[in-house]
């Protein structure tokens, strides 16, 4: 594999490895969070994890289109996220709501800027498609760490 659609095939399974540990992590804030806001966030969690199921999907698919092939186990995945997975649920009930939206606004971050790099290796192998995606990817990503910023005040 040339030099150039080696680093858009990690680049692109980066994200496969985000988005496995964003889903889970998702889940674990879905079961776990509590308090006053436990309603609205519950709800929100699971709107999150939902959409990074579908960008996880299009991702990997978009991988094995143009030749490369997915990272497919939790070990992979951990070993190659830019983010980290959740606290284990023997202290899950002690991450307070706050903390775990703060947590999915960093690793939001993380990964738009990881797109953003996306864009311009799949820019740089004329792949316009990939490029597309990650944009896609990055804009919804870019809404809902606004809107989460604006509940955090």
């Amino acid at each position: 594999m040339e030099k150039t659609m080696k680093k858009l095939s990690d680049t692109l399974n980066k994200q496969v490895a985000n988005f496995s540990v964003l889903y889970m992590k998702l889940h674990h804030y879905h079961w776990y969070v509590q308090g006053e806001n436990f309603f609205t966030l519950h709800v929100k969690f699971e709107e999150l994890y939902t959409e990074a199921a579908l960008h996880l999907d299009t991702i990997a698919e978009r991988l094995l289109a143009v030749g490369g092939s997915p990272t497919a186990t939790l070990k992979e995945h951990l070993e190659l996220a830019s983010i980290e997975e959740a606290s284990d649920s023997s202290s899950a009930w002690k991450t307070s709501a706050q903390d775990m939206v703060q947590d999915l606004v960093n690793d939001f971050d993380t990964i738009c800027t990881e797109l953003t790099e996306g864009i311009t290796a799949a820019e740089d192998q004329d792949d316009q498609p990939t490029a597309d995606m990650f944009t896609a990817i990055r804009t919804s990503l870019e809404k809902h760490k606004w809107m989460l910023k604006a509940y955090l005040g």
